[in-house]
């Protein structure tokens, strides 16, 4: 079992800051891909960016070359930088970690942590 914790969501103006942190415990040497989705009320949950263990990462078009996702694998965290933020952003966004066990993909979500982007 794996229990993730975000912090770092608030309300900020366009083209400002957020860094969002996403702690990980219990079976975390099973974790292997970590990321941030994010959700609008009546739409689906969708990927923002993601990282491997080994550091790779993926990011949705909409947010390349503002937001950064990092990971300090010594702290069991994920952080993602936002910035030039845009009323568009606003969402809650979720911590997602990935285990495999037996072939089989768990995966493990925070509880959400609101982003307001106010134009």
């Amino acid at each position: 079992q794996v229990q993730v914790v975000e912090s770092g969501g608030g309300l900020v103006h366009a083209g400002g800051s957020l860094r969002l942190s996403c702690a990980a415990s219990g079976s975390i040497f099973s974790i292997g891909l970590m990321g941030w989705y994010r959700q609008t009320p009546g739409k689906q949950r969708d990927m923002v960016a993601s990282i491997t263990s080994g550091g790779t990462t993926n990011y949705a078009d909409s947010v390349k070359g503002r937001f950064t996702i990092s990971r300090d694998n010594a702290k069991n965290t994920v952080y993602l930088q936002m910035n030039s933020l845009k009323p568009e952003d606003t969402a809650v966004y979720y911590c997602n970690a990935v285990t495999i066990h037996y072939g089989r993909r768990y995966d493990y979500w925070g509880q959400g942590t609101q982003v307001t982007v106010s134009s």
